[in-house]
């Protein structure tokens, strides 16, 4: 992977394919790679004429790792993905981020729209005003000694998820202590690009994906079917889904 600076943080980012950019932000406790290249989703957006340019998010993969929670602010890590914008030279891009990554796609769509030409909000609905999806717990099983001495369900399967790619739990905790905002309906109203909603139907951390495409003035739903959290990020459904809604912007 490439990288650049900002703001005194090494930024990893892969950029491959030619044609329309659009920016793939990972979620957490994930990396470009996993979230992206592994599932399919840049040979997707490749074959299909786009130019996939991917980062590993602050304190995830390749990029700089930090342990104060306040380095983690939503809006902190939008600005991540704008510098990277800054550092390539595009002046707008189709932005797609899964679970915190859409997250971050929101918090970028607010305070950059001249920016953001679409956002693709996948694994994350109505929690990205009513609720935070994942637990702060998850930081306490990050922290833990070991993966069996975590006994909450939900804090096991991201401990283990984490140790599968070999991220730092320390920088993990304090990612997910940090990063824990949400918007007001208010600023959900105020994000007036085309939005495309994407959750699992057995998503139990997301929220709905219809109640957060009705609040936004552009916002579209997109049901995963018969998909938890984890298993929607690759699904066929979604890749159509996606690639059906970027189709259609001017």
């Amino acid at each position: 992977m490439k990288s650049f600076r900002h703001d005194g943080i090494e930024i990893a980012y892969l950029d491959e394919g030619e044609g329309d950019p659009i920016v793939l932000i990972h979620g957490f406790a994930s990396t470009a790679a996993v979230n992206w290249v592994f599932p399919g989703w840049v040979a997707t957006l490749t074959k299909a004429n786009r130019r996939a340019i991917a980062l590993d998010n602050r304190g995830h993969g390749a990029s700089s790792k930090l342990y104060d929670p306040a380095a983690y602010h939503s809006a902190s890590m939008a600005e991540d993905v704008r510098a990277l914008l800054d550092h390539l030279g595009v002046a707008r891009a189709d932005v797609m981020g899964y679970s915190m990554g859409a997250r971050i796609a929101a918090y970028l769509a607010l305070a950059h729209p001249q920016r953001t030409r679409s956002i693709i909000l996948g694994g994350l609905g109505s929690h990205l005003v009513d609720g935070v999806g994942l637990p702060q717990s998850i930081a306490d099983a990050l922290e833990a000694p070991s993966l069996a001495a975590v006994s909450d369900p939900q804090g096991r399967e991201f401990r283990a998820f984490a140790e599968q790619t070999r991220s730092d739990l320390k920088a993990l905790a304090a990612c997910i202590r940090g990063s824990r905002q949400t918007l007001t309906r208010a600023e959900a109203r105020a994000i007036q690009v085309p939005a495309l909603v994407a959750v699992g139907t057995a998503d139990e951390v997301a929220g709905s994906a219809h109640e957060l495409a009705a609040l936004l003035p552009a916002g579209e739903p997109l049901d995963i079917p018969g998909r938890d959290h984890m298993q929607a990020v690759g699904d066929k459904v979604f890749k159509a889904g996606v690639l059906a809604f970027l189709a259609v912007r001017p």
